[in-house]
């Protein structure tokens, strides 16, 4: 293999950035809006690709705009990443084991945070 073309993208960097657009949107973007809040040179059937994906698994909502469709996301950054976590509990048979080894991977600071939530607490 040699050094010709263009360098590949790390897996989900493509959703990830393409879902920062849709949250610091003030409303529904079509994919052509997307692509141009993105500023990076990818085909507008690159980005419908992308925002169908998203709609598939549930992390943006669509309206007719036109023709075609605008997005929303569904939930923010941190909603998201909680249930990406769920999927990925969901995944293994033994629970206890694949969250007792999250929890003895936290850091100092992050145990204390998880602490105070699983009491009661609120974060932040």
């Amino acid at each position: 293999m040699g050094d010709e073309g263009p360098e590949r993208r790390p897996a989900g960097e493509l959703e990830a950035g393409v879902l920062a657009a849709l949250w610091a949107a003030d409303a529904p973007l079509t994919p052509g809006q997307v692509q141009e809040v993105l500023g990076v040179p990818l085909a507008r059937t690159t980005v419908t690709t992308i925002l169908s994906r998203l709609y598939e698994k549930g992390s943006v909502t669509r309206v007719r705009a036109g023709r075609g469709y605008a997005y929303t996301p569904t939930e923010d950054a941190p909603g998201l990443t909680a249930r990406r976590m769920h999927t990925e509990l969901a995944k293994d048979d033994d629970r206890s084991a694949v969250l007792a080894r999250f929890v003895s991977q936290l850091n100092d600071e992050d145990e204390l945070l998880l602490r105070s939530l699983l009491d009661g607490g609120e974060a932040g």
